[in-house]
């Protein structure tokens, strides 16, 4: 179940409300994270934010908040500025497959599209492997990983996260088989003294440095799962330069777009070398 929803027919309830030449810059789509629905409405329809708050409201019962970011992701936390449309609280439960997890949506990322991929990942991990899952934020790759009985280590540098990490590890009954450092996941020293089956790197946009940190932990024979975010080009010429290195890609797949031309791609790798 992907949370990523459209609303069918949101631009034909609000014709005749919002003038044609503005409506063009409505979408039908947008995130919802439990029951908090996550708008980013251009400044063109800001006197319609009330129109397209309750239209929302009216057509997806289970939505109790909505909310407008008005920043984009930044800093250290990955995290933006939002404004309050309807509701008066940003924590929810998200449910997700078979797994739920409590969150801020104010104060920590949370991707729901990629729910899919993350249900993708977490089928190829094998009872007793040991997992290791930097910038996991609060636990969307931990989680399945560990319900299939592996060893997780999660590195997230954002406290916030790491509180409600521990808070979900504890709502999905894993939290035997999941050791959380609160670090930044550059810093190598905080890893165990031990080499890694798996490494899952949800890497943040502009930190594919993170690779090179993390890949030499990865025991030969083990599989990195390594998220970035390219145009078509620059990701078709990765896949060689990680061959170079030792690297067998036996998936390089997109997993949405991000900006005009800018997916995230994921690379299933086998290390070899």
């Amino acid at each position: 179940m992907v949370n990523s929803q459209v609303i069918m027919g949101l631009k034909d309830q609000l014709s005749g409300i919002i003038p044609d030449h503005l409506l063009k810059f409505l979408s039908d789509r947008f995130d919802v994270i439990g029951s908090i629905a996550v708008l980013c409405l251009p400044t063109a329809l800001s006197e319609y934010k009330e129109e397209i708050t309750q239209a929302i409201l009216s057509r997806r019962k289970n939505i109790k908040t909505v909310i407008n970011k008005t920043s984009r992701l930044g800093g250290s936390n990955r995290t933006a500025c939002y404004e309050m449309l309807a509701g008066s609280s940003t924590i929810t439960v998200d449910h997700e497959y078979d797994h739920a997890y409590k969150l801020d949506v104010g104060k920590v990322f949370f991707n729901p599209r990629l729910a899919s991929e993350r249900k993708r990942v977490a089928d190829q991990v094998q009872r007793g492997e040991r997992v290791l899952v930097p910038c996991c934020g609060v636990g969307p790759f931990v989680v399945p990983a560990a319900a299939r009985d592996a060893e997780i280590v999660a590195i997230e540098q954002n406290p916030e996260a790491c509180l409600w990490l521990e808070e979900n590890i504890r709502l999905n009954g894993v939290e035997d088989r999941v050791t959380i450092i609160q670090g930044d996941a550059f810093d190598t020293s905080l890893l165990p003294n031990y080499d890694f089956d798996r490494a899952i790197i949800p890497t943040p946009y502009g930190m594919d440095a993170i690779f090179e940190v993390i890949a030499p932990h990865v025991k030969r024979g083990g599989m990195i799962h390594f998220y970035t975010f390219k145009n078509p080009q620059q990701a078709d010429a990765l896949g060689p330069e990680f061959g170079q290195k030792g690297f067998e890609v036996v998936i390089q797949r997109r997993c949405g777009n991000v900006a005009p031309g800018v997916s995230r791609w994921v690379y299933d790798l086998v290390k070899r070398k």
